[in-house]
């Protein structure tokens, strides 16, 4: 289900981040600048939502409301995507919130859920497809997103850990672009071989505060898959063409990355930009582990 609203998210992603870094943080409720984030927020949803139901849903057939069982597809993959875009639209929904003076504990809880509640919308579009279904362990995986925000927002009020994305272009889509794309933004979307979720830590906020650590400077650790044509496992043929045999892999990755979050600037725009773009994983050098190549060192990781 996520990879067909991979690119969805994204723009609301970038939209409500843009929109965010436009309102001043005030101590007191403008009430006239939340009913503007509560509108802005509510027209994208609507109609996110809409054009998902117009361009997607309806070029299939509809069923009574279902679930379907896909936690054993992609090597969880899609899950770890869920997580990471849960976590990111939550993000967002409580900085805006923040931004029109609302109080610290119910912007955490109302806007540390824009996620669960957004992704939870999408879910039931599914559940009432028939080609589809809604999944129990993409709600967990919504949940888990935003359990990691809320929790730090409560414990630090701040993110310390972030979760980030990464990517590059694989082999694998040309035995299977129907299902892993043909052009590079589909592949970006669809590939999950090509995808790398991380959980990136800033080491400096761990510290004391007279520690001379970069602040910017994070670790991170990364999980991807390898080796996937199929959802579940890999065909031998595709409209008979013989696909090569690929071992089914699961990749742990070890990494240094830059928080570009914590990048001290007085440019509103590059605050921005920074903002929007630490979602991405920095590309540096990596270690990688393997269950097929054991350890692998990368100069550079993407």
């Amino acid at each position: 289900m996520f990879r067909k609203l991979f690119t969805v998210v994204s723009v609301l992603i970038l939209n409500l981040n843009s929109y965010s870094q436009n309102s001043a943080d005030t101590n007191i409720v403008n009430r006239k600048q939340l009913r503007n984030v509560i509108i802005f927020e509510s027209a994208v949803a609507v109609t996110s939502l809409a054009g998902l139901s117009l361009l997607w849903y309806a070029d299939y057939p509809k069923s009574s409301f279902h679930f379907i069982n896909d936690n054993d597809e992609w090597l969880q993959m899609d899950k770890c995507a869920h997580v990471t875009a849960s976590y990111y639209i939550g993000k967002v929904g409580y900085d805006l919130l923040r931004s029109t003076g609302v109080e610290r504990k119910k912007a955490i809880w109302f806007g540390g859920s824009t996620g669960f509640a957004y992704l939870g919308m999408v879910e039931i579009l599914d559940g009432f497809s028939a080609e589809w279904g809604a999944s129990m362990g993409d709600v967990a995986a919504n949940a888990a997103g935003t359990a990691v925000f809320i929790g730090q927002q409560f414990a630090w009020d701040e993110q310390r850990i972030l979760l980030k994305w990464s990517f590059q272009m694989t082999q694998y889509a040309q035995y299977n672009p129907e299902q892993l794309g043909t052009t590079i933004p589909q592949r970006m979307m669809k590939d999950y071989n090509g995808q790398t979720y991380w959980l990136s830590a800033n080491v400096h906020s761990f510290l004391h505060k007279g520690s001379r650590f970069p602040g910017w400077l994070n670790i991170a650790l990364g999980y991807s898959g390898d080796g996937m044509i199929g959802a579940r496992e890999n065909p031998s043929e595709i409209d008979g063409n013989p696909i090569p045999y690929f071992a089914r892999t699961r990749q742990y990755f070890l990494a240094p990355d830059i928080d570009l979050t914590r990048i001290k600037t007085k440019s509103p725009f590059l605050k921005m930009v920074f903002n929007i773009f630490g979602v991405l994983k920095f590309p540096l050098p990596a270690i990688e582990y393997n269950s097929q190549q054991g350890w692998v060192v990368h100069g550079i990781y993407f």
